[in-house]
């Protein structure tokens, strides 16, 4: 088994998205011994951000590239590379003003091309990263019903239209909602881990 774990938390070690992505990997290894882990930090080592000169690289063709414009491209391939070999993906997503924090927003922007990880067909958009596990921790500090969750569909649009259709969100909530309620949101978090994972 190949994991890949993505996280995106500007907190570092204080972060409570990446402790219950961990959680995740840890028994996912746990119960597959011979599991290979590759871990991508976004926040210590943020991809560059799509800008014009990505846009003109990546929609130049590659015997036109200039030896910037390569390197550019290169960058993104080596995401693409990664979640690719990957059988399944972790991806730790704190709330960030109601999103997901614009390093993770890269990651997205960097993996989603045309041709290779989608493709648009005569029935629509076709996701290309088929057979793959997805969870994903997400952590917020407040409380958010289904229903008025701003993060989550957006999130889960996207890795829908890469053909990541198997996805399992874990919640924990209520972390700036003082010590008891963020007790019992990892409680809760940790309680869905064993659920999912058992």
């Amino acid at each position: 088994m190949n994991i890949l774990q993505i996280t995106s938390s500007l907190r570092g070690a204080q972060s409570e998205s990446t402790r219950v992505a961990n959680s995740i990997v840890a028994k996912l290894v746990a119960a597959n011994p011979g599991a290979v882990v590759t871990t991508r930090d976004l926040a210590r080592d943020p991809h560059p951000q799509l800008d014009e000169a990505a846009l003109g690289a990546l929609f130049t063709p590659a015997e036109q590239r200039t030896a910037e414009q390569a390197a550019r491209v290169a960058l993104d391939d080596a995401l693409i590379a990664q979640v690719q070999a990957a059988d399944v993906v972790v991806i730790g997503a704190p709330m960030y003003n109601f999103g997901i924090p614009v390093q993770l927003k890269s990651w997205f922007d960097a993996i989603a091309r045309a041709g290779v990880t989608f493709r648009y067909t005569e029935n629509g958009p076709e996701g290309l990263l088929k057979n793959k596990k997805v969870f994903v921790a997400t952590s917020r500090g407040g409380v958010y019903p289904v229903e008025a969750d701003p993060q989550v569909p957006f999130v889960r649009m996207l890795l829908n239209f890469l053909g990541m259709l198997d996805h399992t969100f874990v919640y924990s909530a209520a972390q700036s909602m003082g010590p008891d309620a963020a007790a019992k949101g990892q409680a809760e978090a940790d309680a869905a881990v064993d659920a999912a994972l058992a």
